[in-house]
């Protein structure tokens, strides 16, 4: 059964298009409205959401920023889009952030039945058979398996070993290995695996290559649309993805690259956990100019690896995260305590200062940290038991509460006061995080 979350400023286009959804027998168990970016956001941080329908234009948060944050906190969730804008730059930026389709209103019923059909119909089939999978089959539906362009290997390996005699000759190993039309900025990602682990079972080599080259396909196709790579395979049934940015979008201010890392890594676990059940570490270099720095992103994407012996719960490490203490150095581990430590109280102490902010994201607070979202929510978890954005739900449901309990103001006051713009989205909140309505609080303690 699927989650489909319905994103529209205007109330009755949701609940119009919710009616024909639950009406259209396409195995929906859930379907959440949301009217503005920011109450879509905590039904996405909330709940199990496997399809999200959201307009372009709304205001406070379009539905193109509302992508872009949706993927930082979901990234396998799939979006289609509406919009009254047949804007060609609107449509390229929504199918670039992964949209499954671009519809204009006003919506035609059978279109978007159609679309939504095909969307889930697609999810299904990527979901593992239930038992022992057959990893050969399950790719074959999607991805094809494709042994790795040897020649290519050899200069992608040429450029990894170390810093060429000259620019022009890494010019030409770039050449070789199909970076030509890619770049000049470039990050490296590294896909590590236990094929141990699986089930308890020891693979053989032969069964341990078939994987890899699945997991590379895999990898190189879900990302082929947006970011083009290049895939290579590494000792040890590892798989090296190569990442490019152009200049033009390389300069882009608004696209937070750490964050477009951090995506890509998350999407890769779990699309690897979802279609070949494998367990997987993501090793993510920073980026640098000019395929002569190739060695160095390596060694970082390496490197941040070995983390994983520091963070076993942890599965997708991005270098910049650690870079400012070295990886198994016995002195290191009261540095990193201390640091770590360090960071999520500085994300405590922001939250708290910050909590009743309208818009406040992830993004914003690791950006004050100078960490990737993803560590600074392993992080902040493991040190105090809360996910992040639970800790900024508890802090506005206590205030809430204690404006409700104390003060005559109005429910639109203290949802105000305590970052929501939607009333109605505030009681619902509300009553998901203590059992009751804001009203049903009021009721039962009256204001004297």
């Amino acid at each position: 059964m699927h989650r489909i979350l319905i994103v529209d400023d205007e109330p009755l286009i949701c609940r119009g298009l919710s009616s024909l959804l639950a009406g259209a027998g396409l195995g929906i168990a859930d379907i959440h409205m949301a009217h503005t970016g920011f109450e879509a956001l905590d039904y996405l941080r909330m709940e199990e959401v496997d399809l999200m329908i959201t307009d372009i234009g709304m205001p406070g948060m379009n539905g193109i920023e509302l992508m872009h944050q949706a993927r930082l906190i979901k990234p396998w969730v799939q979006t289609i889009v509406i919009s009254a804008h047949e804007t060609f730059q609107y449509a390229q930026m929504a199918m670039r952030l992964g949209a499954r389709d671009y519809l204009i209103k006003p919506l035609n019923s059978a279109q978007l039945l159609d679309s939504v059909r095909n969307a889930l119909l697609q999810m299904q089939a990527e979901k593992p058979a239930s038992g022992k999978p057959d990893y050969a089959a399950s790719m074959g539906g999607r991805f094809a398996l494709r042994a790795p362009d040897t020649q290519r290997g050899q200069a992608m390996t040429a450029l990894m070993a170390g810093a060429p005699a000259s620019p022009g000759e890494a010019q030409q190993l770039a050449s070789a290995a199909g970076l030509e039309g890619a770049g000049p900025y470039f990050a490296m990602i590294r896909i590590g695996t236990d094929f141990s682990t699986r089930e308890g079972e020891l693979l053989p080599p032969k069964d341990k290559d078939l994987l890899a080259y699945a997991l590379m396909n895999m990898a190189s196709e879900l990302l082929d649309q947006d970011w083009s790579p290049l895939p290579f395979t590494l000792p040890n049934w590892e798989i090296g993805l190569l990442i490019g940015w152009s200049e033009e979008r390389y300069d882009d201010s608004t696209v937070s690259k750490i964050n477009q890392l951090d995506m890509i890594g998350r999407s890769l676990h779990h699309h690897a956990a979802g279609f070949l059940r494998l367990p997987t570490l993501i090793g993510i270099s920073q980026i640098a100019r000019g395929p002569e720095f190739i060695h160095l992103l390596a060694n970082q994407s390496q490197r941040a690896l070995e983390w994983s012996n520091r963070h076993p719960g942890q599965k997708v490490f991005y270098y910049g995260d650690f870079s400012w203490s070295q990886p198994g150095e016995e002195a290191g581990e009261e540095e990193a305590f201390a640091q770590n430590n360090r960071i999520v109280e500085r994300s405590r102490q922001y939250i708290e200062e910050h909590y009743a902010q309208k818009g406040l994201t992830l993004h914003e607070v690791s950006q004050r940290n100078h960490v990737s979202p993803n560590y600074l929510s392993y992080l902040f978890k493991k040190n105090t038991g809360y996910n992040l954005w639970e800790y900024v739900i508890k802090l506005r449901m206590e205030e809430g509460r204690r404006l409700l309990l104390t003060t005559d103001l109005r429910r639109y006051e203290v949802a105000e006061r305590v970052g929501y713009e939607s009333p109605e989205h505030f009681s619902k909140i509300f009553k998901k995080y203590y059992g009751y309505s804001p009203s049903e609080l009021k009721k039962e303690h009256p204001a004297k």
